[in-house]
């Protein structure tokens, strides 16, 4: 782990320091959540600040590790700080709204709230954006310092993350994440996910989070390149699946 820490500390200190800052900001939002009787959907407003802290470090450090791997660092350095100037726009509006009892996504109460979920929506667009022209770099470049099975898992890995980050669009156009429902009813411990009916933030969950989970599958199963693209389809098959099921208003787990 010390070694990781200082490959990252000498490859993209701005990217380590982020997701430092925001563990930081987890942390304090689980201090807050302790005492605050503020509820969203019958849920402590503070969850939504907690899990999107944690997901933000784990994107800023993963990438941060695997753009190391490419030789355009100045489009490297452009990317990192869009990525904390963008990031914290989000971090900030779904605070901003926690601190009131609101909700940060969907929310069409009033002006503001609309603005402040149609700011988050373009925030995130840009960077994934940012993020598909970042991959599309992995893909131009011929030569890393790195196995072949290793780059191959990323560049897989950052086409299906973009993929499903992008599938957030179906929850915004429906203004909701629940199918055959309406938002708030019962789920699973943590997530949330309904147990009831279709919830389209699985697939957004284990679309954007195969940026670790193809790389990681591929470092233990993998032995070819072929191998690797057999789990990334795979992967991406799965995540096709819960997306398919939460359109039929069905729950991945039912309860």
């Amino acid at each position: 782990m010390k070694n990781i820490l200082e490959i990252m500390k000498n490859k993209n200190e701005v990217l380590l320091m982020y997701g430092a800052i925001c563990l930081l900001g987890a942390l304090v939002c689980i201090i807050i959540s302790r005492y605050s009787v503020l509820e969203v959907m019958g849920v402590n407003a503070w969850m939504k600040p907690i899990k999107f802290f944690i997901s933000v470090t784990v994107f800023s450090w993963t990438m941060g590790w695997y753009l190391q791997y490419l030789e355009n660092q100045r489009q490297v350095e452009i990317y990192s700080w869009s990525m904390v100037v963008l990031f914290s726009v989000e971090m900030v509006l779904i605070i901003y709204q926690a601190a009131q009892g609101k909700m940060s996504h969907f929310n069409q109460e009033t002006a503001i709230d609309r603005t402040i979920f149609s700011l988050m929506a373009l925030a995130i667009t840009v960077l994934m954006l940012h993020t598909l022209y970042i991959a599309i770099l992995f893909f131009k470049q011929s030569q890393f310092e790195a196995p072949e099975t290793l780059i191959l898992a990323v560049k897989l890995s950052l086409l299906v993350t973009v993929l499903f980050a992008f599938e957030g669009f179906v929850m915004g156009a429906a203004l909701k994440h629940t199918i055959g429902s309406q938002d708030g009813s019962q789920g699973l411990p943590l997530v949330n996910w309904s147990t009831r009916h279709g919830d389209l933030r699985v697939a957004h969950f284990f679309g954007i989070h195969a940026l670790q989970i193809i790389p990681l599958l591929s470092y233990w199963l993998a032995r070819s390149k072929r191998e690797v693209m057999v789990i990334a389809f795979v992967y991406f098959a799965f995540v096709s699946y819960t997306l398919w099921l939460a359109l039929q208003g069905k729950p991945l787990i039912k309860l």
